[in-house]
C-alpha cells in the first residue's frame, strides 16, 4: 500500500474505533484535512503558529496536535515504536523544561533559570514514553543558586516553583491538559517536600535507598531545567546504581516486586480479555525487569550495559554474552508488540490504561491495529506472552528443593549428593544452622543459608574432594563477618557454586584469600574472568582511579586481588596453562608498580617537589624480572635515580637528591606492601641492591653502573641476568638496560664464575632446604639449579642475555650451549612450581583428586607420569649444571 493510502486508512480506522482520536480530528480541522489527503506534517510545522500564546495554552494545544499526528503515523505503520516513543518523550522533556523556566520567570523575572532540575525516571528517562503515560520526575534544587524572592528561604521557593510546574502541566481546560505528573518516586514521598535539595537527595541514595530504587535509576536522565545540576546529581549517585560488588539481595527484591505486582493485579494475570499488557504475567514489565536484573548484575563492571532503553539493553546484554541472542531478540520483538498494542488501547479514550478490553471494545482495538477482531488480536499476542513468562520465570525457578533438618534424612541426602561418608558434613551443616559462627547468627543469614544449601551441597558433592571442600568452607564461614551476600551470590550463580567447590577441594591458598575477602568470588561473574589478563597498559588503566592517594591504594589492591584470584582459579578450573598464568601474575604486578609508583611520586611532590632533570627508575629482578611470578611470589626490586646526585628538589620542603629518592623509595615500597582496608598486596625484597642491606635503598644510575662494573660479586651479576626496568621514562629505562647489557657482556670484574656458583649453591642448600619431595624450585636438579646453569653459561658466553628464562634457554639451545631437553625441563618445572604454590604449597604429595589436577596442568596422563618425569628432569638438569660448570671452567682456562 502506498504511503498516502496507509495514512488515509489510518485516519478511517481512527475515526471508526477511537473516540478520542475522532474528537481530535474534529478539533483540529487543518491537521485533519492534511491527514485525510495522506500527508503527515512535521511536528514543527504543526506548532509554529502557537508560539505567541501563553505558556499553558500553547503546551496544551501542542500536546493535542502531537497526540493526533503521532497516532496517525503510528497506526499507518510509517513510524516505528522507537520513533513514536522518542517523539512523545522529547515533547515531555520540552514541556517540563518550559514549565520550569516559566515558573522561575514568573517569580523572579530577571533571574537566570538555574538551580532547579528535573530528573526523568521510568519511560521518560529512557525515551520510551507511552501514548497516554504520566511522567515520574524527581525535582531537585541547589539552595546556593536557586533564584529566590527577597527574604524567602530556598526550600520554600523550590516547593512553590515545583507546585507551579505541576499546575502548568496538569491543569485541564477545554483544550485538554499537557502531562500527568507523578512525584511519588522521590525519596520517602510521604514525608518529604515535592522538591528536594540536591545534597539531601544524594545523601538519601547513598545511604537509605531501597533496592527497587536502584533499578529505577537505570533509566534516570537529567531531562529539564538546570541540566548541569541534574548531571552532577546523577554522577554523584551513580555508584549507588552501578556497584562492582553486587548485593544479590537487590535482585531478590526486584523479583519480589514482580511477584507482588502479580498478586495485586491478579485480575490482569490471566491471558485473554482483561489481560494487563504492562503488569500481567509475560507482559511489558517482565521484559523490563528481565533486562534490568541483568544490567544490575553486570553493569557495575561493564559500562556498555548501562543503557536505559529496554530493547537497547537487551541488545547490549546479548552482545556481551550475558543473555542468549535468540532469547534477547524474542523478548525485544515481544516488547515491541506489547507496547504497540498498549498504544492502541490508550488511543481509544486517552486513558492511562494497560488492560485489554473485552467484547466489542476489544474488537475495536483489533481493528485499530489492522486485524479482523479481538480473537485475531489475542492469537497475535498469545505466543510472545507465553514466551516472555517462561523466560522471566527462568530467572528464579521455584524448584521447591530443600535440605532436610532431620539428621538421618540429611545424611541420606548428602550421601546421594556424593559425600561418601556424610558424618562430618552433617555435623558442619547442623552447626551452621545453629548459628555457630557470628556470620550465621542473624535470621537473614540463616535464611540465605537455607536458600543456598541445596545447590551448594550439590556442587560440593560433585567436587573431587567433597569432605575437604566442606571442611574448608567451614573454616571460611568461621572467619567471615557477614555471610548473607556471600550466600546470595552463590544462590544467584550456580556456576560459581561449582567453581567454589573446585577451589575448596584443591586450593588452600585461594580458599584462604576468599575467607579474608569473600567478594573475590563476585569478581568471577565477569564473562572474561577466566580469560588471560590484559597487557600492562590495559591493566594500568583498570587500576587507575581513586579520589585521593589512600583511595588509589585501596583500588589497586582490589583490582590486584581480583586478578590474582582469577588467575589462580584458571589453574584450578583447568582453563589456562600455568606458564600463561605465571606471565599474567607478572603483568599484574608490573601494572601495580606503574600505577602506585606514579601516584606516590605525585603525592610526595606535593611537599617536596621534584628534583630537576632527575627521575626514579625501578628495576625488577628475579621472577618478576623474568616475567614469570607465582601466586605467592615477592617482588625483587632495585630503586635507581637519574641525574645529579648533588641536586636538590624544588618543593616547599626541599631535599637533597639522595635523601629525596631514599624517602621516595620507602614510600613506594610501602605503597606496594602495606595492607589497607582492601587487603595486602606484595612483599617487597630490596636486598639485591648494590651493597645489599648495608647500602642505601636507592643509588644513582651512575653509582649503580660503577658498582656493577667494579665491585659487584658473581651472585649479583647472575641476578642481573634477569634484571628488567619496569618503571621510568623510556629513555631512562633504555639507559639502565644498556648498562646491564654492557656488564653482562663483560664490562665487569674478572671472577671465577663456576667456583662462585658452586659455593653459592652450596650455601643455599644448607640454609634453604627443599620444603618437601615435590619442591620443584629447591630440590637438586630443580628450577634453581636450572637457573644456575643458565646464568653460568650466559655470563661465560654473552649469549641468551634475555631476562625471560624461557627465551634465554631457547637462545642457548639454538647456539648449541644447552641441551635441547632443557626447554622441556623448564616448562615442566615452571608449570609444577606455579601449580604447587596454589594446590600444594608445602610441596608434599596431595590427595588423589589434586594429583589429577596437577597432572592435567602439566599435560600428563596421571600422577605416576608426573613423578617419573620430575625425577628424569631433575637428573637432566643436574647433569647440565655439572656440564655448564665444566664448560665455563674450560673456557676460563683456555682464555
Amino acid at each position: 500500500m502506498a504511503f498516502e493510502q496507509r495514512v488515509i486508512s489510518a485516519v478511517h480506522r481512527a475515526r471508526g474505533n477511537a473516540p478520542f482520536l475522532a474528537h481530535l480530528l474534529d478539533r483540529e480541522p487543518r491537521l485533519a484535512a492534511a491527514l485525510a489527503q495522506g500527508q503527515l506534517p512535521s511536528l514543527r510545522d504543526l506548532t509554529i503558529d502557537l508560539e505567541p500564546l501563553p505558556t499553558a495554552q500553547r503546551l496544551r494545544l501542542m500536546r493535542r496536535r502531537l497526540a493526533l499526528r503521532i497516532a496517525i503515523g503510528d497506526l499507518a505503520g510509517v513510524e516505528d515504536l522507537t520513533t513514536v516513543t522518542r517523539a512523545l518523550s522529547d515533547f515531555a522533556d520540552f514541556a517540563l523544561h518550559t514549565a520550569i523556566i516559566t515558573a522561575i520567570a514568573e517569580r523572579t523575572p530577571d533571574a537566570a533559570p538555574v538551580g532547579f532540575a528535573a530528573i526523568a525516571l521510568g519511560k521518560q528517562g529512557s525515551h520510551e514514553l507511552n501514548y497516554s503515560s504520566d511522567i515520574d520526575p524527581i525535582l531537585i534544587f541547589d539552595p546556593h543558586t536557586l533564584p529566590c524572592r527577597k527574604g524567602e528561604a530556598p526550600e520554600a521557593a523550590a516547593v512553590r516553583i515545583a507546585r507551579r510546574v505541576v499546575e502548568l502541566l496538569q491543569a485541564r481546560d477545554g483544550d485538554g491538559y499537557v502531562l500527568r505528573v507523578d512525584l511519588r518516586l522521590r525519596p520517602s514521598p510521604e514525608v518529604t517536600p515535592i522538591a528536594l535539595s540536591v545534597d539531601a537527595a544524594i545523601s538519601y541514595y547513598e545511604s537509605l535507598a531501597l533496592p527497587w530504587e536502584r533499578a529505577a535509576f537505570i533509566r534516570a536522565r537529567a531531562a529539564a531545567g538546570d541540566r548541569a545540576l541534574g548531571e552532577r546529581f546523577l554522577a554523584a549517585v551513580a555508584p549507588f546504581v552501578w556497584r562492582r560488588a553486587l548485593d544479590f539481595g537487590a535482585i531478590g527484591e526486584i523479583r519480589g516486586i514482580s511477584r507482588r505486582i502479580r498478586d495485586h493485579y491478579a485480575q490482569g494475570q490471566v491471558f485473554g480479555p482483561g489481560f494487563d499488557l504492562k503488569r500481567g504475567r509475560g507482559g511489558i514489565r517482565e521484559v523490563e525487569f528481565f533486562a534490568q536484573i541483568h544490567q544490575l548484575i553486570h553493569g557495575g563492571r561493564d559500562p556498555a550495559l548501562r543503557v536505559p532503553a529496554t530493547r537497547d539493553a537487551l541488545a547490549a546484554l546479548a552482545a556481551a554474552g550475558w543473555v542468549d541472542s535468540d532469547e534477547a531478540e524474542r523478548l525485544s520483538a515481544a516488547y515491541t508488540l506489547f507496547r504497540t498494542i498498549e498504544h492502541r488501547v490508550q488511543m481509544i479514550e486517552d486513558r492511562q490504561t494497560h488492560q485489554l478490553p473485552s467484547g466489542a471494545l476489544l474488537d475495536g482495538v483489533a481493528r485499530l491495529h489492522g486485524v479482523a477482531d479481538g480473537d485475531a488480536l489475542l492469537a497475535l499476542l498469545a505466543p510472545p506472552v507465553a514466551t516472555t513468562a517462561r523466560t522471566y520465570d527462568g530467572l528464579d525457578p521455584d524448584s521447591g528443593d530443600t535440605l532436610s533438618f532431620d539428621r538421618e534424612t540429611l545424611a541420606e541426602q548428602l550421601g546421594a549428593a556424593g559425600f561418601g561418608d556424610p558424618t562430618v558434613a552433617v555435623q558442619r551443616i547442623e552447626q551452621w544452622r545453629g548459628g555457630s559462627y557470628p556470620a550465621l547468627r542473624s535470621p537473614a543469614a540463616r535464611a540465605a543459608l537455607e536458600a543456598v544449601l541445596p545447590p551448594l551441597i550439590a556442587a560440593l558433592g560433585t567436587a573431587p574432594d567433597p569432605l575437604g571442600a566442606i571442611v574448608r568452607l567451614d573454616r571460611m564461614l568461621a572467619r567471615l563477618t557477614s555471610a548473607v551476600n556471600f550466600f546470595r551470590l552463590l544462590e544467584a550463580r550456580p556456576a560459581l557454586a561449582r567453581l567454589l567447590a573446585l577451589i575448596l577441594s584443591h586450593a588452600v591458598t585461594l580458599a584462604e584469600d576468599l575467607a579474608g575477602r569473600p567478594e573475590l568470588l563476585d569478581g568471577l561473574i565477569d564473562a572474561s574472568a577466566l580469560d588471560p589478563v590484559g597487557d600492562v597498559p590495559a591493566l594500568m588503566r583498570e587500576m587507575a582511579g581513586g579520589e585521593d592517594y589512600q583511595a588509589q591504594l585501596d583500588h589497586v589492591r582490589r583490582v590486584v586481588g581480583e586478578k590474582r584470584f582469577a588467575l589462580g582459579t584458571q589453574i584450578v578450573a583447568a582453563v589456562a596453562d600455568p606458564l600463561d598464568v605465571s606471565a599474567g601474575y607478572a603483568r599484574v604486578a608490573e601494572a601495580a608498580i606503574g600505577v602506585l609508583a606514579a601516584a606516590t611520586i605525585a603525592e610526595f611532590a606535593v611537599a617536596h617537589g621534584v628534583v630537576p632533570g632527575s627521575e626514579l627508575v625501578i628495576l625488577a629482578l628475579g621472577r618478576l624480572g623474568g616475567g614469570a611470578l607465582t601466586h605467592a611470589s615477592d617482588l625483587d626490586l632495585i630503586y635507581l635515580f637519574t641525574g645529579d646526585y648533588l641536586a636538590e628538589s624544588d618543593g616547599r620542603k626541599p631535599l637533597g637528591a639522595v635523601l629525596y629518592y631514599n624517602r621516595l623509595a620507602q614510600r613506594v615500597s610501602a605503597a606496594l606492601s602495606v595492607p589497607t582496608a582492601s587487603g595486602p598486596l606484595y612483599e617487597i625484597d630490596t636486598r639485591l641492591r648494590p651493597s645489599g642491606t648495608q647500602g642505601p635503598l636507592t643509588v644513582s644510575v651512575e653509582g649503580f653502573a660503577k658498582y656493577q662494573r667494579e665491585q659487584a660479586w658473581t651472585w649479583e651479576h647472575m641476578a642481573l641476568t634477569r634484571a628488567r626496568p619496569v618503571f621510568g621514562a623510556p629513555a631512562a629505562r633504555a639507559a639502565v638496560d644498556a648498562i646491564i647489557r654492557g656488564v653482562l657482556r663483560g664490562d665487569r670484574p674478572e671472577r671465577d664464575v663456576p667456583a662462585d656458583a658452586r659455593a653459592m649453591r652450596g650455601e643455599m642448600a644448607r640454609h634453604k632446604p627443599p620444603l618437601g619431595p615435590l619442591d620443584a624450585k629447591l630440590l637438586p636438579g630443580g628450577l634453581v639449579d636450572l637457573e644456575f646453569a643458565v646464568h653460568i653459561v650466559q655470563l661465560g658466553s654473552g649469549v641468551g642475555l634475555d631476562p625471560s628464562l624461557n627465551r634465554a634457554i631457547d637462545a642457548l639451545i639454538a647456539a648449541n650451549l644447552a641441551p635441547a631437553g632443557m626447554a622441556a625441563a623448564y616448562r615442566l618445572l615452571g608449570r609444577l612450581l606455579v601449580t604447587l604454590r596454589l594446590v600444594a604449597p608445602t610441596a608434599e604429595p596431595p590427595g588423589p583428586a589434586t594429583q589429577a589436577l596437577i597432572a592435567g596442568a602439566l599435560h600428563m596422563a596421571d600422577w605416576g607420569e608426573v613423578v617419573a618425569s620430575l625425577e628424569t628432569t631433575r637428573q637432566d638438569v643436574a647433569d647440565w649444571l655439572a656440564q655448564a660448570e665444566g664448560l665455563a671452567q674450560a673456557e676460563g682456562d683456555g682464555a
